[in-house]
């Protein structure tokens, strides 16, 4: 049947949290170091490589060796992840063409 709720302490976990208001800040790319081609280029990476998982999970559920709620997630995922580079790709031009109609 149905066993009860464990209760927070025999889970381990903490009941609550306190946050000190001297907490780190999350750090920004300045402060890490990373430039902002390196950052496009790691997403240009990662969107390849969901989009080539997408397709594999595709091919693998015609062939019958994936579910059809994995095709429909890789799926998804790559639609997504294609619609946020159009749109990276769209900013990017229109800043270009904003910079290259600056009067110097």
């Amino acid at each position: 049947m149905i066993s009860g709720i464990p209760s927070l302490g025999a889970t381990g976990l903490a009941p609550t949290e306190t946050v000190s208001p001297t907490a780190s800040a999350p750090t920004t790319a300045a402060a890490t170091g990373v430039d902002f081609t390196a950052m496009l280029s790691d997403m240009a990476s990662g969107a390849v490589s969901t989009l080539k998982t997408a397709e594999v999970t595709s091919f693998q559920g015609l062939q019958g060796q994936a579910s059809v709620q994995k095709v429909v997630d890789a799926v998804m995922q790559a639609e997504t992840t294609l619609q946020t580079a159009m749109a990276i790709r769209d900013k990017v031009v229109s800043s270009y063409q904003e910079l290259s109609r600056m009067a110097i």
